[in-house]
């Protein structure tokens, strides 16, 4: 078995088809470490961008890859994705990335690419990130830079060798290095089944339909905030800014409030919010008015 850590540096491109930017690889990097975390072998390659051949002023920046070394050295992303596969080929073998980020970038470019989401060599998966922050004291529960963790770890580190792929492997083997314990490490690796990448790929969604498969505003338990009852609608929900709202009063107590609803598709089906709030005085008056 080996842990394999690997970095991918994008380039953000136009996808027209889909009418929205995409995350385009520009270049993949990988350290193979033994189950001792000795580094064995390392991988690089540069590719060749299909979307894009324009590179972004940050993309240039972080990392000082240029047009011409690209045009030099890149080859096609399904050719790099092969020889990655074939590097990295091993029983048992654990892939580990600075966040979950690459992985979905990388699952993004296979799915526009070759026409598959599932990466059938990867098969267990470690988001090194989390793996490490879990021994940092931190309240934020912000996600911490590869950068910031290494400081935390007092790992030294040259800021001009960042963001680029092979580089930044390295400082991540050092980060896991320096807190590696197979016991804890156990509970963070993930099996990476088609319901993985399946769940990974999916972005949730607001709906704003009244009634929908799966979720039907109109069931919702609203209650008064004061006695408990249960709530009838004055009006109809309309969806604003994917926030379902309408005018209600209680059935006992007859105060007038109003219903926010939230409705949330996730891959694991619909999440429901709620939010009930008095009507100032003024509005309920004018209500009432209305009403008679």
């Amino acid at each position: 078995m080996n842990y394999v850590i690997f970095d991918l540096e994008w380039n953000n491109a136009y996808n027209y088809k889909l009418g929205r930017g995409m995350n385009e690889i520009i270049e993949i990097g990988a350290v193979k470490l033994d189950e001792k975390l000795n580094i064995t072998d390392t991988f690089k390659l540069l590719i060749k961008p299909r979307l894009s051949t324009k590179l972004s002023s940050r993309f240039k920046n972080l990392t000082h890859i240029t047009a011409d070394e690209i045009a030099a050295n890149g080859i096609p992303f399904e050719y790099a994705l092969k020889d990655f596969a074939r590097w990295s080929t091993g029983e048992g073998n654990i892939f580990m990335s600075w966040s979950n980020s690459d992985l979905y970038v990388l699952i993004d470019n296979c799915k526009k690419f070759l026409g598959n989401s599932y990466i059938d060599f990867l098969k267990k998966y470690v988001d090194v990130q989390k793996y490490c922050q879990s021994f940092l004291q931190s309240d934020s529960g912000n996600q911490i830079s590869l950068a910031h963790c290494a400081e935390a770890f007092n790992i030294s580190l040259s800021e001009e060798n960042l963001h680029r792929a092979l580089e930044d492997c390295y400082l991540t083997a050092k980060c896991f290095k320096s807190v590696f314990d197979k016991n804890i490490l156990s509970d963070y690796v993930i099996n990476c089944d088609g319901d993985f990448f399946e769940r990974l790929v999916f972005k949730p969604y607001y709906l704003t339909k009244n009634v929908t498969e799966g979720f039907n505003v109109y069931s919702q338990d609203l209650k008064c905030l004061f006695c408990n009852s249960a709530l009838r609608t004055l009006t109809d929900f309309e969806s604003v800014n994917k926030t379902y709202r309408a005018v209600c009063e209680c059935k006992r107590c007859k105060k007038k409030f109003w219903a926010f609803i939230r409705a949330k598709m996730t891959y694991d089906g619909v999440v429901v919010s709620k939010k009930i709030t008095l009507m100032n005085n003024k509005r309920a008056r004018l209500m009432n008015k209305d009403e008679k």
